[in-house]
């Protein structure tokens, strides 16, 4: 699985590659960005695809990075808790364990057994 998956990360990287390269011409014209509302008028400088492309995957992965940290922690929170109640679990498990055991029919006024009243 893992020589699968490194395979398959080498064949993405080289088409992506073989796609910059082939496209270098279209990727490297500059587009520049308007805002026209109402009396706000705002033209961006000239910037190559290129670099709207790096900075848009830059910031997919920043947003990533962020999202998965916050998964982290939240998984961490429930694993501790479910640590906590596990240990409570097995103390209360051990002290039934260690019960005294008795002859007498705790609990029940009827006899242990159905046999007796035949």
């Amino acid at each position: 699985m893992k020589y699968l998956k490194f395979l398959l990360a080498v064949i993405i990287i080289l088409v992506v590659v073989i796609l910059l390269v082939e496209n270098h011409g279209a990727f490297s014209t500059g587009v520049e960005f308007r805002i026209d509302l109402f009396t706000f008028h705002y033209r961006s400088p000239e910037i190559s695809i290129y670099y709207i492309i790096g900075i848009s995957f830059l910031f997919g992965v920043l947003i990533t990075g962020l999202y998965g940290t916050v998964e982290r922690f939240q998984l961490k929170k429930q694993i501790k808790t479910l640590n906590n109640l596990s240990k409570e679990k097995d103390k209360e498990l051990n002290s039934l364990r260690n019960l005294p055991i008795t002859l007498d029919n705790v609990g029940s006024d009827k006899p242990a057994n159905d046999f007796e009243n035949a």
